[in-house]
């Protein structure tokens, strides 16, 4: 993420916008994108009597497309672009299409009606806005884990979901009459609903919705300090430990972004296992570990970036093991070991 922050105002054309931003999203889901058998530009999306219509990408399943992606530039808003990707969703076999503009992707589907594509995506993510419970859902979407049939089915639910939440949402920023109606019928208010009296309570319900929010967080916010526990001495003096071989906290440390990569594919992997907010890093001068429960002695395993060569390194057995990797995508190949490390941790 901190690729997109660094480079966005310096991507001024759909073709940067696809090198440099969405070409590695594509590479951390697991796609060769060098690879045309798998990863084809300019896939030819025949429209009717248009011939030669072409869709940006189409990655490959058995030489069958699987996923259409259409790009944008990252200067433009998606709203008005996805007729363009509804013509081509029912000229080929692709179950699934994804409009992006390398910070926002949107992923669609035919639930409304068998080989015409949505209206509604099923799925938004915003790169610069991750949440974890979307890592976990992008995982599905990996060349490791892709499952047509498994995604297709909760779709719906998904879709269904986004369009519930974003109309509690609007609910809450602008409570609609029949709302307020609603409300003031359980109880509140038994005399007649003129549009008097909607108006002088659309803000009274508003300044509840807000109260309750507030309240609901500083729950939340108390109950985290409640559940703080101190760390003892002995465990401080190990992280600082393995901080420096001196004793001294390394500060001049600046976290790459094949190390976040590793670290968002780590989190992807495991998050069916797990809450992935147990998962985070620690970066040092010559590795970088990703641990579990913020505990520097609980590391799932340790990235090495040399200037020539890369590995992982994982705990079986009691021994650390090095692989060599070629790509930080890699990793997905050692999920079985990294399960088995959690799952050893776990056991602690």
């Amino acid at each position: 993420m901190q690729r997109i922050k660094t480079l966005k105002n310096d991507i001024l054309t759909e073709e940067a916008t696809k090198t440099s931003l969405i070409m590695p999203f594509f590479r951390i889901l697991g796609y060769d994108v060098f690879n045309p058998n798998e990863f084809m530009p300019e896939f030819v999306a025949d429209v009717g009597i248009k011939k030669g219509e072409k869709v940006d990408y189409a990655i490959k399943l058995d030489n069958e497309p699987i996923i259409l992606v259409e790009c944008k530039s990252i200067n433009e808003r998606l709203e008005k672009h996805d007729s363009q990707l509804y013509r081509y969703f029912g000229t080929t076999t692709a179950k699934f299409a994804i409009l992006t503009n390398g910070i926002v992707y949107r992923f669609y589907t035919d639930i409304d009606e068998v080989n015409k594509m949505d209206e509604a995506p099923f799925l938004e993510i915003n790169l610069l806005e991750l949440r974890d419970e979307q890592i976990a859902k992008l995982q599905h979407f990996t060349k490791e884990n892709f499952d047509k049939d498994a995604i297709y089915d909760s779709a719906e639910g998904l879709k269904n979901e986004a369009q519930i939440r974003q109309i509690i949402k609007d609910e809450i920023d602008d409570p609609s009459e029949e709302l307020v109606k609603f409300i003031l019928g359980k109880g509140v208010y038994n005399r007649a609903k003129t549009q008097a009296v909607i108006e002088k309570y659309t803000p009274i319900v508003k300044n509840a919705f807000d109260y309750i929010i507030k309240e609901m967080l500083n729950k939340k916010i108390e109950t985290a300090f409640a559940n703080t526990e101190p760390v003892s001495t002995t465990e401080s003096q190990a992280d600082n430990e393995d901080a420096n071989i001196n004793g001294e906290v390394e500060s001049n440390i600046v976290t790459t972004e094949e190390e976040l990569e590793a670290y968002y594919i780590v989190r992807a992997i495991l998050s069916k296992y797990i809450d992935v907010k147990r998962i985070s890093y620690s970066d040092k001068e010559s590795y970088f570990a990703i641990i579990l429960d913020d505990r520097i002695t609980k590391w799932l395993c340790r990235i090495y970036i040399k200037k020539n060569k890369k590995y992982i390194a994982i705990v079986e057995n009691g021994e650390q093991i090095k692989y060599t990797i070629e790509n930080i995508s890699d990793i997905y190949g050692y999920t079985d070991k990294l399960v088995q490390r959690l799952q050893s941790l776990d056991m602690k």
